[in-house]
């Protein structure tokens, strides 16, 4: 499996919860095959990662997958709310950004800095 296919895997075995970016697993890569836990070998211009015996026998004696961990206790539902939320919000900005006139922009941005600020205050009444 190659780094790209870890990433994707990782995102998909947390649901979603953790996805590493290639600037850690690149580099952690690196660190186990110079540890001798995995091997790589170039296959079609990719890099591609095994297991050695060594790396198998830490991982069957190791904790948890951490994307198991990373995925413990998350609110399904309400991740996908939240993202909808964000994207749709995000979409709003970006099409009167692309679209919209000098004042329209300066409208949008001030609704975005208030919605910020609204959120912040929201933690402060807590407590």
């Amino acid at each position: 499996m190659h780094g790209y296919e870890m990433i994707q895997e990782i995102a998909e075995r947390s649901g979603g919860a953790w996805k590493p970016s290639p600037g850690s697993v690149y580099p952690t890569l690196q660190l186990l095959e110079d540890e001798g836990l995995i091997a790589s070998e170039s296959e079609g211009g990719k890099k591609l990662f095994a297991l050695t015996g060594d790396g198998r026998s830490v991982a069957d004696e190791g904790p948890d997958a951490p994307w198991e961990e990373a995925s413990r206790g998350v609110d399904w539902e309400a991740l996908g709310e939240i993202r909808q939320a964000g994207f749709g919000l995000m979409e709003a900005f970006s099409q009167v950004w692309k679209t919209g006139s000098k004042e329209q922009r300066e409208k949008a941005l001030a609704v975005i800095n208030e919605a910020r600020k609204k959120l912040y205050l929201i933690l402060a009444d807590e407590h």
